[in-house]
Order: structure tokens, then C-alpha cells, then sequence
């Protein structure tokens, strides 16, 4: 059953799910990223890219549910295109109510002459058929609860089992349920340049349809339309921003006139928000390991009309080589993390990462913390924030840093207690449930000011 060399069905929405499922898998790419270029490259229609993004992150976030629905109809192994067309096939069966099955099953058997050879194309008619004719299994003979909500959520049972440890099974259930959601189309409004109420008002008069956000002040949801395609965009009174992801800034508590570190700024969402916090003032330090990834900031703070951010490259567990200590009022420590906090816009996450991954990232979190305290000034604050849900990378980071550090002092923005978003550590913990937001922590750290 190997593939024949690769013919590109153009305009075909299928074809190309399928070409972004098998990037996915064999390459453990981003299908977020892979959507945009796919799009283009495939010539997909404007009314047809919904289902495109629908059949790529449908499938991908139900890969183990449907991998046990398929496993009774297929014998033997397959080439991974062809189980990949399957997966997709299937969920097209299962969950997408307003596409009749034979027409599903028809389009992956055309698909299937193109891509295979006579053989399998047999194969995919006749699994499919079989699943039209009998019907999926049931998950309620699963005893196994962690087992159960596993396969019906579709996340790996390590992973349940974890987050069952750390927040208990009705809360899992919740988070696992609530990563299979479609994201919110979430933007911040750049404050230093307009009002909240203008930027909404010029949306709706581009015939968007726009609610003030859950939580943060300057968050808008848009429930219509593409944000980074409006003239509100383009004339840089907004930024393309998960409403979660703003909380960290607040924890910050930047005042104007400030000099404030990102040590982990690409691709500078936080970055151009402290900025505006800033009111454009005093300065802000923009650091991160990759170059290329300082080019979007600085194409942003441009777009955003922001003049006192500065950008570099390079490993930021080195900055005490580039700075002198108690340089800086304010740090965020954004953290490269686990990411688990941010499956619904990355379903691939849950099944690329495994436990060791997650306790290697510790490492480097801690040693990132430490560098913060070092460049921070006496009576300055340091935020230390993930995208993941993840209590090691989280709390675990920051009680151990605590023990280093008993003079550090944990502070509770008001700002989170009023969200009503504080744990009872002290921190910020918002899961994927509260809000319809992405998963995000942050932890408030301030260094004793010198008595005089």
C-alpha cells in the first residue's frame, strides 16, 4: 500500500486536511501554522477554509478516539497516509452531522485513487462501509474511568492520570472536555495609541461582531471574520492575543518611565503589551533565543507605533554577562513550558510530549528564575508565567525558588484575586474551563527593597 508519488488534489479541502495530518505526524509540525501555508498552497477557496481548519483540528484532537472506533474494522498494518485517511474520514462520520457519511466515504476513496493503488482503495471503501453498516463501539464498556475519559477526550492516559493527581477527576474531566472546544478569536487593544470603545466601535462599523473580553480589560472577542484582516488591525490599535495570556502583565505592574526585561519575548504578544502599559515610555528589553523570532516583534512594535522596545538574541541564562546586576524594575520570565495549556490551538501537543519532557523543562525554568533575580533591582517584581496547566513547571518552580530565595516575597495581584483566579498558593492559575480561554499560570515575586 505505498503511496504513489504525491499528486496535489488542488482546491481539494480533504486532500489537503490529509497533507497537514501527515506533516503533523511525521514531523511533529504545528498545524496551526501548517493551516496558512496549506491554504495557499492548495488554492482553498475562502468559504471552504472553515472545514478545512474543521477537518484538520477535528481529527487531530479525537486521534485516539477514533483510533479505537477504527480498531475492530482494520487487520494488519497500514502505511500511515492511509490511517490518517481513515481518522479523518471518520470524523467526518462521527462528529460532522451536516456532512452525509457516503459523501465522506466517497471523497476518501477518490482521494484514495489518487494517493494509492487499487488495493487501497478496496481497503478504505471497505473499512468505511463497514463502519456505516455496524457502527462504532461503544465507550461505555470501558470500566476503567481514567481509561474512558482518556479515549473519549482523546488525550493520552498518562496525561489523565496526572492532571487527576494534580486537580482531581472532576476537574480533568472538565480541562480534557473543554481542550476539544474551538478557541476563541481573541484581541487586545493597544491602549497606548486608543480607547477600548474606539476600537470596537471601528470594528462593528467593518461589520464585525465584537464583545468586550471575560477578564482583562483591554481583551475583545470577535466572533466574526479574520482580526488580523481589519483596517482596526492593520492601523495598529490591535494585537492578536489569547485573553489569558494578557494576565501576566497585570502581575507585573509596570509603571511609566520603567526598564523592564522579557527574557522569553518572541513573538512578543507580552512584549508590546508591557510597552503600552508603559505608555511608551522608559524602556523595554525584548530577549530570545532565536533571532529570526525578533523580526515579528520588531514588525509589530512598528505596526503598533511603540518606540521603546529593544530587541537581541540570544540564550537568556546568559543576560547576567550582557547586564549588571539590579539592572531592571520589572522581568517576565514567560517560560518555555509544556505548552499543555494551549491544546485546543495546538491538539498535536498531547501526543508529541511525554512525563520526562515535562520534568526536563523544570531545569531550565529554575535557572531562568534565577538569572531574573539577579538583573532585578531591590523592591522590583519578577513574573514567572507558562502556557501550561502543569503543576510541576507551575507551582513546583516557584515553591522551590522560594525555598532558595526566603526573602522573596509572594505577591497576590488584586487584579486576580477580584477574577477570582489566586490559588490558594498565591499564584494565578487559569484553566481552559474558567473563561473559554487558553490554560495560563503566573506568580508575582518581589525583592526586598534596601532599608535605609
Amino acid at each position: 500500500m505505498t503511496a504513489k508519488k504525491k499528486i496535489m488534489m488542488q482546491g481539494n479541502v480533504r486532500d489537503a486536511a490529509l497533507s497537514i495530518l501527515l506533516e503533523v505526524s511525521r514531523n511533529q509540525a504545528y498545524s496551526n501554522l501548517l493551516l496558512t501555508r496549506t491554504m495557499k498552497s492548495y488554492a482553498i477557496k475562502e468559504q471552504d477554509k472553515p472545514l478545512l481548519t474543521n477537518l484538520t483540528y477535528g481529527t487531530l484532537q479525537y486521534r485516539l478516539t477514533l483510533d479505537y472506533y477504527l480498531a475492530p474494522f482494520i487487520k494488519g498494518k497500514l502505511d500511515d497516509w492511509v490511517r490518517e485517511l481513515l481518522r479523518m474520514s471518520l470524523y467526518q462520520i462521527v462528529y460532522l452531522t451536516k456532512i452525509p457519511p457516503h459523501a465522506a466515504v466517497n471523497e476518501a476513496v477518490e482521494i484514495a485513487k489518487v494517493r494509492g493503488h487499487k488495493g487501497t482503495t478496496g481497503l478504505v471503501n471497505g473499512v468505511l462501509r463497514s463502519v456505516l453498516r455496524q457502527g462504532v463501539r461503544s465507550l461505555d464498556e470501558i470500566t476503567d474511568g481514567i481509561t474512558r475519559l482518556s479515549l473519549e477526550t482523546s488525550h493520552p492516559e498518562w496525561l489523565i492520570r496526572r492532571w487527576v493527581d494534580q486537580y482531581g477527576m472532576d476537574t480533568t474531566a472538565e480541562m480534557a472536555r473543554a481542550n476539544n472546544e474551538p478557541p476563541l478569536n481573541t484581541a487586545r487593544v493597544n491602549i497606548a495609541q486608543t480607547t477600548v470603545e474606539k476600537a470596537m466601535h471601528q470594528l462593528k462599523s467593518e461589520g464585525a461582531k465584537v464583545e468586550l473580553g471575560k477578564v482583562v480589560p483591554e481583551a475583545i472577542h470577535c466572533h466574526s471574520g479574520n482580526i488580523a484582516k481589519t483596517y482596526t488591525y492593520t492601523k495598529g490599535w490591535l494585537t492578536v492575543q489569547d485573553e489569558s495570556s494578557m494576565l501576566p502583565v497585570y502581575a507585573l505592574d509596570v509603571q511609566p518611565g520603567m526598564k523592564v526585561l522579557d527574557m522569553c519575548a518572541a513573538p512578543g504578544g507580552k512584549t508590546t503589551q508591557i510597552a503600552e502599559h508603559l505608555a511608551d515610555t522608559g524602556e523595554v528589553h525584548a530577549h530570545d533565543l532565536h533571532e529570526h523570532k525578533l523580526e515579528l516583534i520588531e514588525e509589530n512594535a512598528e505596526r503598533l507605533g511603540l518606540k521603546s522596545i529593544w530587541t537581541s538574541s540570544g540564550d537568556s541564562r546568559e543576560l547576567g554577562y550582557t547586564y549588571e546586576p539590579n539592572t531592571f524594575d520589572r522581568i517576565l520570565v514567560d517560560a518555555p513550558c509544556s505548552g499543555l495549556g494551549v491544546i485546543r490551538r495546538k491538539p498535536e501537543i498531547k501526543y508529541n510530549k511525554t512525563e520526562a519532557d515535562l520534568e526536563s523543562l523544570t531545569k531550565i525554568q529554575s535557572e531562568l528564575l534565577e538569572v531574573a533575580w539577579t538583573l532585578l533591582k531591590p523592591g522590583g517584581k519578577v513574573v514567572y508565567s507558562t502556557c501550561t496547566v502543569d503543576k510541576t513547571e507551575n507551582d513546583g518552580v516557584v515553591l522551590q525558588f522560594l525555598e532558595r530565595h526566603p526573602e522573596a516575597e509572594k505577591l497576590v495581584p488584586e487584579f486576580f484575586k477580584e477574577a477570582g483566579l489566586s490559588t490558594p498558593n498565591g499564584m494565578l492559575q487559569v484553566l481552559p474551563q474558567h473563561f473559554g480561554s487558553d490554560g495560563f499560570f503566573a506568580a508575582t515575586l518581589q525583592k526586598p527593597a534596601i532599608s535605609e
